[in-house]
């Protein structure tokens, strides 16, 4: 894809104003980084506030009295019970236990509004059309800006702007004013930090962003910097670390599989894939596993190394690797065969024909400081 046939966001102007390294990302010409730099911007989210556009993400509305019941068919997540002004993580799954991407889903009681991966985008909107366009109406929202503010000061810069998203906690969702304006405000996001997730009409996308950017705590970062703090924080990249090849059980993702839709829950299964992935559940049956990985050495292993054993042999691959700025060391996560996802085992990635050794390590690396009241 040229330059020229790139989407550009709402806040396109601001990230040229501001000095921003742009490249192709998701069909979308996107700040990799500002003057900052990666380590600086990763670090300044971690102890103030960071502001990310995230504009390239799908954003949909699921309208109709049976919407929940309909997308629930489609994700093994319980949607139906979720409580109005709440959201939740869920995966889209194939016929073959895989995923097919990861989303987030908010309850406004008389619609949901979701929120799926910018790559995945019109496959997402294509198979709920497919499989449940019949019973609930799907509106794209085409014109929006969205942002992330992300970082322990977040919240205090937020409540400046928008006094009533003071008393939200983790994983509320609302519709809030900000200046006048009606947007839609998540407290979550994907650095493992507190911070909000901000839905905004484009038309107003420039000057309220610019009021974010006013705060002293704020600082624009970038994919680059929004890659390190997802990975410290355990947090999968979809197309990376989780696939449509993957199961939930392969990828450590039994967290995210409601009990009500397990085989002993009320509405156990009716999900794609649901035998395969409640039997792996069942018999602990996968030959791999996605774990954590602390380099022993200083240079990052990236996505693709391959691991070894002790022994030499091949046992699994690294999905995604960096430098871990928080943590103080390479930070990786990939998949190795189940009996080497135990925690203190030893691993050794293959670097231009070095072998480095590595740490299967508990993740999140770096903790994770949602505020949940």
């Amino acid at each position: 894809m040229s330059d020229s046939q790139l989407l550009k966001t709402p806040c396109y102007d601001l990230h040229l104003e501001a000095g921003a390294k742009m490249v192709p990302f998701a069909g979308y010409d996107m700040p990799v980084q500002y003057t900052l730099g990666v380590k600086k911007e990763h670090l300044h989210t971690r102890e103030a506030a960071g502001l990310f556009d995230v504009s390239h993400m799908g954003q949909l509305k699921l309208h109709g009295e049976n919407a929940a019941k309909a997308l629930e068919s489609l994700v093994p997540v319980d949607i139906i019970d979720l409580p109005v002004g709440k959201q939740r993580y869920a995966l889209f799954t194939n016929e073959q236990g895989g995923l097919q991407d990861d989303l987030m889903v908010s309850n406004f009681g008389d619609h949901l509004f979701v929120v799926v991966n910018a790559a995945c985008k019109a496959q997402d909107i294509a198979h709920l059309q497919q499989h449940i366009g019949d019973q609930v109406e799907i509106e794209v929202m085409e014109s929006r800006a969205l942002l992330a503010l992300q970082g322990p000061q977040a919240a205090k810069v937020l409540e400046r702007l928008v006094p009533e998203s003071a008393d939200m906690v983790f994983m509320d969702s609302r519709v809030l004013s900000f200046d006048g304006v009606d947007v839609i405000v998540g407290r979550a996001g994907y650095t493992g930090e507190d911070g909000f997730e901000i839905s905004i009409p484009a038309e107003h996308a420039d000057r309220l962003t610019r009021k974010l950017l006013v705060e002293s705590e704020v600082e624009w970062i970038g994919l680059g910097a929004r890659d390190s703090l997802r990975l410290e924080s355990g947090l999968c990249l979809y197309g990376h670390d989780i696939d449509p090849t993957t199961t939930p059980v392969e990828a450590s993702l039994l967290w995210a599989i409601s009990k009500i839709r397990r085989t002993d829950g009320e509405r156990a299964g009716g999900f794609p894939g649901a035998d395969i992935i409640l039997d792996q559940i069942a018999t602990k049956g996968v030959a791999r596993k996605r774990v954590g990985m602390l380099g022993l050495g200083k240079a990052p292993v990236r996505e693709g190394a391959k691991l070894f054993n002790s022994d030499d042999e091949e046992i699994g691959v690294v999905t995604s690797g960096t430098a871990g700025p928080t943590r103080g060391a390479p930070v990786a996560m990939g998949y190795v065969a189940t009996e080497y996802a135990v925690l203190g085992t030893e691993v050794f990635a293959d670097v231009r024909g070095k072998k480095l050794p590595m740490r299967i390590e508990k993740m999140p690396f770096v903790e994770q400081r949602y505020y949940r009241g």
